[in-house]
């Protein structure tokens, strides 16, 4: 299974442009958050409205995931806390968004939100319960992914430069459930300031977090759970940005065989 991996676009439309061009190429685009910039001169509304004309494009050529960002809250929930309510709309074009899990027999992704609130954040926590359970009874061999925005704390994808600004909920719930990957985002320089890194692994879990850049091309992460690294067994993620490509093998995760091509 080939998976793409890119967050923190904030409404760069080139980039947008690079990731539904590139969609097609893949099984599965994962997008971690922060598609929209509170920062910009457009307004937040016509931001919604070209970001979700891309995510349609983006739909029909292959499965989507959508997490929402701290740029991306726009109105209250229910839980009168910030969310990303836009996002609803995107799902009625198939795309998978916060609080949603894309549940095939390849995969299980569950979609988290970014809270902005105690009661957001139980929720985001009773949902992680709720995909734990669902994981052991579903196919076996499934990878178990999150796309959750901010990084874990302490660890390299979330390193600044000069400190770590990590999302410690998270470091808890990766303790009590060990998914096989986290997908986050947040953190730009992460990748590209030392000691910080764009993977990290927390026990039986990988973190993988592509930073941002400018320019026409994001920064983005591939994972490949049928590939190995340099002809070895198993899968690799390619980390590829202005500073080059790396690669990481996919060692320990769970992941499932298709079986043989139909004839």
């Amino acid at each position: 299974m080939r998976i793409l991996v890119v967050s923190d676009l904030h409404y760069t439309l080139k980039q947008l442009d690079w990731v539904a061009a590139s969609a097609a190429d893949h099984d599965l685009v994962v997008i971690a958050g922060d598609l929209l910039d509170i920062a910009s001169i457009v307004a937040p509304d016509a931001q919604i409205a070209v970001v979700l004309e891309y995510l349609a494009r983006m739909s029909e050529r292959t499965q989507l995931v959508v997490c929402s960002g701290n740029h991306d809250l726009d109105d209250v929930n229910a839980l009168d806390e910030r969310a990303a309510m836009w996002l609803a709309q995107a799902a009625t074009l198939g795309v998978a968004v916060d609080g949603a899990r894309l549940d095939t027999p390849d995969v299980l992704v569950t979609v988290c939100a970014y809270w902005d609130g105690p009661k957001s954040r139980d929720q985001v926590g009773e949902q992680l319960a709720a995909d734990a359970a669902l994981r052991q009874g579903g196919p076996p061999g499934r990878p178990w992914i999150w796309a959750y925005h901010a990084p874990p704390d302490n660890s390299p994808t979330s390193w600044t430069g000069t400190r770590h600004y990590g999302d410690d909920a998270l470091n808890a719930w990766i303790d009590a459930y060990s998914p096989d990957i986290v997908l986050c985002g947040h953190v730009h320089r992460s990748p590209f300031a030392q000691p910080g890194g764009w993977h990290d692994r927390m026990g039986s879990t990988l973190v993988f977090n592509a930073g941002a850049q400018i320019g026409p091309v994001p920064t983005h992460i591939e994972l490949d759970t049928g590939a190995g690294s340099q002809g070895g067994g198993g899968g690799v993620a390619r980390w590829s940005s202005s500073a080059g490509i790396e690669e990481f093998a996919l060692v320990g995760i769970s992941t499932r065989d298709p079986g043989p091509e139909p004839t």
